[in-house]
């Protein structure tokens, strides 16, 4: 496979405005693209955070076995991205990232994202990506509560499309028993892989999440 080493800075255009994004370009034969979306901007999330950076590297570095194009962009309002945060208006975001995903690359995506942006991702890969071809999903420190907000995942109950719940056994924003309810009322196919000592940043214990990230998405593409 050869190796995927070209980074790209682009801008997409959201129902906010410009965003801006990176993209690493994938092997020439990769089944799929993806797009990984980073934690909340109020608590200094970007699309340089290190969750979704080794995110990314799992899913496009040739060495996890994948090699597919990544997409990360910062959300309204952080970094270079036009608008203002709203906290569920970013859905429009993910949708608008989806668009640009479909039109460069024409394959199938895998939508992936960290704690806020696994939860906007969700969102709206199950009630607004309709016209999109998502084939799996993979939310990494998924968040419950924290600080004053909350989240609901009731909207999953009817989302039919692979599932990845990838998070620490001791993240303070989401303990085991919610993490395994959210993972129970879920539609199928899911999975919950929680890993051994890690917190919600998966401090330490990046490469073992890499691990488990890289290992269910090859298996969703065989």
């Amino acid at each position: 496979m050869k190796a995927a080493r070209t980074v790209r800075s682009i801008d997409l255009r959201g129902p906010a405005g410009r965003l801006e994004a990176l993209v690493n370009d994938g092997a020439p034969d990769a089944p799929c693209a993806a797009v990984v979306c980073h934690p909340h901007p109020l608590g200094g999330g970007t699309l340089h955070n290190k969750v979704v950076y080794h995110a990314m590297k799992a899913i496009n570095d040739p060495a996890w076995g994948l090699g597919l194009p990544v997409l990360r962009f910062n959300f309204r309002g952080t970094g270079l991205s036009e608008g203002t945060h709203d906290g569920l208006a970013e859905t429009g975001d993910v949708l608008a990232a989806l668009d640009w995903l479909e039109n460069e690359f024409r394959l199938p995506i895998v939508a992936a994202g960290f704690s806020f942006g696994a939860a906007m991702m969700l969102r709206a890969c199950s009630t607004g990506s309709r016209r999109h071809d998502v084939r799996a999903l993979a939310a990494l420190g998924v968040p419950a509560e924290a600080e004053d907000r909350t989240y609901d995942y009731s909207f999953l109950q009817d989302c039919t499309l692979p599932k990845l719940f990838l998070s620490g056994d001791q993240d303070q924003y989401a303990p085991v028993a919610r993490l395994q309810q959210i993972t129970a009322s879920a539609a199928d196919p899911k999975r919950l892989t929680l890993i051994a000592g890690a917190d919600h940043f998966f401090t330490g214990q990046l490469e073992p999440m890499q691990l488990a990230l890289s290992n269910w998405l090859k298996e969703q593409n065989r």
